[in-house]
């Protein structure tokens, strides 16, 4: 009996120990990268991306990264395909994954990629849906680990929006042991539902707070978003008047850690969410973080595919 597929649709898809896999798999990866060293194991493998939303980082770091593997990528978007012509998910999944290796999805809602998974014969990566954003989270751990070492015991402060960010971080926080402090505009919280993992005995990481400098106070990390994600512009000023005071500042990192790091996803809009003076300062890791969102992808097409047992190679 064949094994069940495995997919990535949110960050509580996998175990710690799978986790420590992939960050030591992406450490591995990443040098080969910068000593210019061939690393071919997904050759002829073919990697679909389906962007519903509009992409940069995403779509950069995946077609570039399954190039570096070996493989070869197909990109389609809903409109040049039919996916913007009413095509049932259901029939697009059990088509495309008759000829391809490997499905990487940006869309709406988690509904979406999900019913596309039930339907695929290959793996289903989630690039960013509305309610989870676990790529980017494995790309920040990563980046976190690379500069201060293991994140089991440390503090995170998420400054901003309850978001997909925010969900995504809090699964992160249950499964590898480290607190999670909250700060949002009220009528912005984070979902309780989406963010805290069921059944596990993990229990909540993350604590609520009302006031954004309290949050950042002894944090090892300060990260934050944009204040509008896609798919809500309509609410931009509504937005910008309600997050006013959840600007990070340097106010905020000088209430952190003494060797806190700052985060961004990207975009950044400076002077809104994060200042110039926080996000092109010394103790900002924004730049690293966006290029590793290749190398942990890297390691996790890997997986997906091969499983561990590449390690020694």
């Amino acid at each position: 009996m064949a094994a069940p597929i495995k997919h990535y649709l949110q960050f509580a898809d996998f175990t710690a120990d799978e986790y420590a896999y992939l960050f030591e798999r992406a450490a591995l990866i990443k040098r080969k990268f910068k000593q210019y060293e061939k690393h071919h194991p997904l050759s002829d493998r073919t990697l679909a991306m389906i962007f519903e939303k509009a992409s940069t980082r995403t779509r950069v770091s995946f077609e570039a990264g399954m190039y570096q593997l070996g493989g070869s990528v197909v990109n389609l978007t809903s409109a040049g395909s039919q996916l913007g012509r009413a095509e049932p998910i259901e029939d697009t999944a059990r088509v495309i994954s008759r000829m391809v290796d490997i499905v990487m999805i940006r869309t709406f809602e988690q509904a979406r990629i999900e019913q596309f998974a039930a339907h695929s014969r290959v793996p289903v990566i989630n690039g960013l849906t509305n309610e989870y954003h676990p790529c980017q989270i494995l790309a920040d751990i990563f980046t976190f680990i690379e500069h201060r070492g293991p994140i089991q015991g440390k503090t995170v402060a998420w400054i901003g929006d309850g978001n997909n960010m925010a969900n995504t971080w809090a699964q992160a926080a249950a499964l590898l042991g480290f607190t999670l402090r909250v700060s949002t505009p009220r009528g912005y919280e984070v979902d309780t539902q989406l963010a805290t993992l069921d059944g596990d005995g993990a229990g909540k990481r993350w604590q609520n707070f009302a006031n954004p400098r309290k949050a950042c106070e002894g944090a090892d990390l300060v990260t934050t978003d944009v204040w509008t994600s896609m798919g809500y512009e309509a609410e931009n000023e509504a937005r910008r008047q309600a997050f006013a005071d959840w600007c990070v500042d340097a106010d905020m990192m000088r209430a952190a850690q003494p060797d806190a790091l700052f985060m961004h996803c990207l975009p950044a809009h400076r002077g809104e969410e994060v200042t110039a003076e926080v996000i092109d300062g010394p103790q900002s890791v924004v730049w690293d973080e966006a290029e590793n969102r290749m190398h942990v992808q890297k390691a996790l097409m890997e997986y997906l595919l091969l499983g561990p047992s590449v390690m020694a190679r």
